[in-house]
Order: C-alpha cells, then structure tokens, then sequence
C-alpha cells in the first residue's frame, strides 16, 4: 500500500487586516489565521453599520469533504455546513472524459449549471418518456424528484457543473444508486424480474459504483432511445442564449419555469456586475436566497430587522444565503467582472428594489421617514435596475 501523501503547498504570505476601525477596536495578539482572515476582511473589521448577532450565511466548497473516485470527485454544502440556508443544498461535482455519476434518483429535485466542459445527460419518466441532451458552459439541467438520471464526462477533459437541490437536508449520501440497490437485491429475485438466468448477475459490483470511470460516449445520435416518446418538456435549458437585462453596472439573466418549463421548483439568475457596481439592495418577497460565486470579488450586508445587520466577503467557489425577506446588496469590490448564482426553492423569480419601492411611493411620505431631498427623490425615480453603476 502506497502511504505517501502530497508534499503540502507553500502557504501565501498575507498582510492580514487588524480589527480595528478608528478608535474602537486593537490589534491580535494570540494565534491566528491570517490567509483566512485576508479572505474575510469585513468579519475582521465590520462596517460600523454592521449590529446584533446573525447566523452565519457564508461557506466555501473549499472546506467542504472532497469525495474522491478513479471518475471523478464531489463535494457538498447543506444546511450542516450551512444552518442559514434550509431550503437548498449544493453539490460541486467533476467528471473526467467518460467519466459516469451513474444512474440514480434522488427525493429532491436537481438543477444544475454546467460551470465547464461537457456532459452528456440522459433521463426517463414515470410514462417511459425519455430524454438524452448534451450540455455545456452556462447550460442547465432539472431532474424532477425521482425521475432516475445519469451524467457522464464527454470529449476533452470532461467537465465540472454545480447541482442544486430544493432541501437542505439534502446528501449526496443518500442518493439511490442503480449499483447500490442491485447490489442488496438477493440474485435470484434479479433472475425473476429481468426473465433471465441468475449467472446473468454473476460480475455485478458488489457495492455502489457512485462515480466511475468508463468509456468516453460516441455521438449523441448513437445513445437517442426513443422509449415511450419523448419527454413533454425538456430538461435542459441554454441559460447564456437567453437575452440579458442590461444596466449601467452589468447584466442579469434570469431564468425560471417562464422560460424553462420544466423547472418546476427552482428558479435562478446569473449576475454580472462590473469593477465598482452593485447588485441594488433588495430583498426576495417569496423564498429565501441561495448563492454561488463563480468569478470575481463580492460583499455582501444582510438586514435582518431588530438592529441587526452583518457584512460577508465571498470570491470564487463560495456559496452565500439569504434567509427569506432579508434586505441585501451585492457589491463588486474586486477589479475583474463579478459573477455568480442566484438561487431560489420556487417556480418564478421575485425581488423587490428598494429605489423602485421609494421612488414610486408618494414624495412626501418618503421624506417625512428619510430627511431627505426632492432631488434626490426625483433621481431614484426609476425602474428597476437590478445592477447599478459605480
């Protein structure tokens, strides 16, 4: 047995914020984590807009449990990694060329953005419609809860996708594997069901497969199975063809059971923000919010009511949450193009924009509340813009 590990890799030095804002606050003297810190500069030195104690709404995929295999890898976050978000969990998988996350089912439902390369996805239903797509960068997917899947690693060097799942309490460990159930299924039932000879079932894995390495797939045209007809509505969906909403600090494309109809319990946009923008402060009238980082450098403050309020940093690969209601702000505070995942457990996407709320409130009730200006009112004015300039 091969006991040798990876040799570790040097540790960047940082220049780690101090917790100190004026005159509140002094330097650490004990132990610290400074490349931790570094990546949490408004945990160390809050907004002095920040109060109260919130729950924690910010985890990295880098700290959650690498499930490694000769196909591929997968890891987690739930609301066991992330208590403030109940109503969604997510999985980062890779799959090598041929690589297979074999057939399974799920009781929750799984959508999923393809982040790189392509995959092969093939479905069934409960009416033996079938479905069988290719999918690549910016495509998603939706196996409704129980309809059986597989996914598989196509041309090039595979691929790498986010799977989103409508309850938290979601686990990857639970997944009904093909290989798992035969596996605990005694070989002469197996004979009866399939009409065939025991020694049939002779080579099958003695236990589940879950991701494996097999041969890269042909053509699609070569794995079309008409079954039962095809699907009523398809499970993919080309998210990056859709026409973004464009505004002065970047785009948003938006894409819910309106324009992917199979989509019946998750809903998602994808924001673009430029160096300096903002996603506007807002708040989701109708679930709560479920995030993925994809590029770039974010803050967040989220306003929970009763004087509390907290800021959270995030860069790529971190998954933030929005508890329902929660008023909030995303903002670029990295020079490259901020990206990421909106996510929600509901058919339809909603937000409410907080200068669309006051400007299109009555003036002088707004100022009997704010103290301020009718030019300033007159400015805000406006429809949504859902990204703002710097």
């Amino acid at each position: 047995m091969n006991t040798k590990t990876q040799p570790k890799q040097r540790v960047q030095s940082f220049n780690p914020p101090e917790p100190i804002r004026g005159k509140d606050g002094a330097s650490i003297l004990g132990p610290r984590n400074p490349c931790r810190e570094a990546e949490n500069p408004d945990t160390i030195v809050s907004p002095a807009t920040d109060h109260g104690s919130m729950g924690n709404m910010r985890w990295s995929f880098a700290d959650s449990h690498m499930h490694l295999t000769p196909g591929g890898w997968g890891r987690q976050t739930t609301v066991r990694e992330l208590p403030t978000s109940p109503e969604i969990a997510g999985v980062n998988m890779r799959l090598k060329a041929g690589g297979v996350r074999e057939l399974h089912w799920h009781k929750a439902a799984e959508w999923a953005f393809m982040i790189k390369g392509r995959a092969r996805i093939t479905a069934i239903d409960q009416d033996g419609r079938t479905f069988q797509d290719d999918v690549g960068e910016g495509d998603l997917w939706y196996f409704a809860a129980g309809i059986p899947h597989s996914i598989q690693g196509i041309e090039g060097d595979g691929c790498e996708f986010l799977l989103v799942f409508d309850d938290g309490n979601f686990s990857e460990e639970e997944t009904f594997l093909l290989s798992d159930w035969m596996a605990h299924t005694p070989k002469e039932v197996l004979a009866k069901n399939f009409g065939v000879p025991e020694s049939a079932f002779a080579r099958i894995p003695e236990k589940d497969l879950w991701i494996f390495q097999a041969e890269v797939p042909g053509p699609l045209a070569a794995d079309r199975i008409a079954g039962a007809g095809p699907v009523p509505n398809t499970l993919s969906h080309r998210m990056m063809a859709q026409e973004p909403i464009r505004s002065s600090g970047g785009t948003v494309r938006i894409t819910d059971s309106s324009v992917f109809p199979a989509s019946k319990t998750i809903a998602a946009a994808l924001v673009e923000v430029e160096p300096g923008g903002m996603r506007e402060m807002h708040w989701h009238p109708n679930t709560d919010e479920w995030q993925y980082y994809i590029s770039g450098e974010a803050r967040m403050t989220v306003f929970a009511s009763q004087n509390n309020a907290r800021t959270f940093n995030f860069q790529a690969g971190d998954v933030g949450s929005v508890p329902f209601a929660m008023g909030h702000y995303i903002e670029n505070i990295g020079d490259t193009t901020l990206r990421f995942l909106e996510v929600f457990r509901s058919d339809h996407y909603a937000d409410v924009s907080l200068s669309q709320w006051l400007g299109f409130t009555p003036h002088e009730l707004v100022r009997a509340h704010l103290n301020i200006d009718e030019s300033v009112l007159a400015k805000i004015s406006t429809p949504k813009k859902l990204v703002v300039g710097p």
